[in-house]
């Protein structure tokens, strides 16, 4: 019987010093996890419609900070029903836009999303996005990895 309390009690006081060791995420690990795309987005912008009912257009940078090239694949805008990244090219002497494929961002490298180029339309946007306001804006990458986040919304007048 005392040989059964030792051996629980000497167990208990060795695994003292190993639960400090699993203490959870490091700081960087926790980092990477949040988001695991290894993309950057600044100056993100909704620019809302002139003529209700018409599609907002995103504009923003998207930097690759990770060590491997990605692929953005997808996108979708907390209150709209669906988003697509779209380009605007010439055509026939026309300028067009529509919708594009794959955005590859390579390692250490940035992709600008700006009027009259590369930008994401957002359709069917609710009236709560208001010019003043925010957004969450998610990006999916090819293997469906995502990231999110936070979005300026603009006034259709406003600078771009």
């Amino acid at each position: 019987m005392k040989f059964a309390r030792f051996a629980t009690l000497a167990l208990a006081v060795a695994a003292l010093p190993l639960a400090g060791c699993s203490g959870g995420d490091t700081p960087t690990e926790a980092a990477e996890d949040a988001n695991p795309t290894g993309l950057e987005v600044s100056d993100a912008r909704l620019v809302l419609p002139a003529v209700s009912g018409n599609p907002g257009a995103i504009y923003m940078t998207v930097t690759n900070a990770g060590e491997r090239n990605v692929a953005i694949r997808g996108t979708s805008v907390e209150g709209a029903s669906s988003a697509q990244i779209h380009d605007t090219v010439e055509s026939a002497g026309e300028m067009v836009m529509g919708e594009m494929g794959q955005v590859m961002v390579a390692a250490g490298e940035s992709a600008s999303f700006e009027p009259g180029g590369k930008h994401i339309m957002a359709f069917d946007l609710d009236p709560s996005l208001t010019a003043g306001g925010t957004t969450a804006l998610t990006l999916t990458i090819v293997g469906g990895k995502t990231m999110t986040t936070d979005i300026a919304v603009i006034g259709a007048g406003d600078d771009r």
